[in-house]
């Protein structure tokens, strides 16, 4: 059994990872499907997300950063409208501390940042008093150029090495070590090899010391592999997801959570023995 500790209460799961459904509060997000508010998120839940990540800025190739009162009038009634109907736990995608602040007021139990809390530093006293867990990502450069240079040594160490860093810092700053979760940002400053190796290795990540979260659906280095487009990357995605919980993934951030949980239901059957 895998278990989270939130900072009131340990959410648990006898799949082999935990699902992440991604909820959009953008009209710019990479993938029209992954756009909504409530209506999508109650999809969401009842199709059995173990949380819910709320995004109202766009960190797609070319995208453009948008400012913190445009976010938070983006996330925060979202946020609000869940807790109406729900007490899933939500994960907020942002880098702004104004925004993760708000949201934490408004509900939210995790923060997700791109940045890995070096845009806004302060993010990490937020969650030291708190004790909300927060995702730490790697990333190169900003969307607007991020895919302008994906040339590496060696994309595992330079990798790994920057998010033990970030590592280092949150914890300077007092986040406890079980509140924080590694991602290593595949797609973003990365070209389609780097990914794959990401992939392999994702659970080498820290010496392993940190659970990882893999956000691979429908990204643009499966639609490499298979030619198709964002619309049809679906069987990629489940292919690309189960793979990862195979070497260490501990959380899967998904669009398509009903088919995510059927393809890690069959994995536990297989690789566990255990039906559910």
């Amino acid at each position: 059994m895998l278990s989270l500790k939130l900072a009131d209460r340990t959410i648990t799961t006898d799949l082999p990872a935990f699902i992440m459904g991604i909820v959009n509060a953008t009209p710019d997000s990479f993938w029209s499907g992954s756009r909504g508010g409530v209506e999508r998120a109650k999809k969401l839940i009842d199709d059995g997300a173990h949380l819910l990540d709320i995004g109202g800025e766009s960190t797609r190739p070319d995208s453009e950063y948008i400012d913190e009162e445009e976010e938070i009038r983006r996330v925060v009634p979202v946020i609000e409208q869940i807790r109406k109907v729900s007490d899933i736990p939500i994960s907020v995608d942002t880098r702004k501390y104004a925004v993760m602040k708000a949201a934490v007021e408004a509900g939210a139990d995790i923060l997700n940042d791109v940045s890995a809390m070096e845009d806004s530093p302060k993010l990490a006293e937020l969650c030291a008093e708190t004790k909300i867990p927060v995702i730490l990502m790697h990333k190169r450069g900003i969307p607007s150029d991020m895919q302008k240079n994906t040339a590496y040594g060696n994309i595992f160490n330079e990798v790994n090495q920057y998010l033990a860093s970030r590592v280092q810092f949150a914890l300077d700053a007092g986040v406890e070590p079980d509140k924080i979760i590694l991602d290593p940002g595949i797609g973003f400053g990365k070209d389609v090899e780097s990914n794959f190796e990401l992939i392999r290795r994702c659970g080498e990540l820290c010496d392993g010391k940190y659970p990882v979260l893999m956000a691979l659906s429908r990204k643009s280095c499966l639609g490499a592999v298979t030619g198709r487009a964002v619309e049809e990357r679906l069987s990629a995605t489940l292919a690309a997801d189960i793979l990862s919980v195979l070497h260490g993934a501990f959380m899967v951030r998904v669009h398509d959570v009903a088919e995510t949980k059927d393809t890690l239901a069959v994995y536990n059957a297989v690789q566990n023995g255990k039906i559910s």
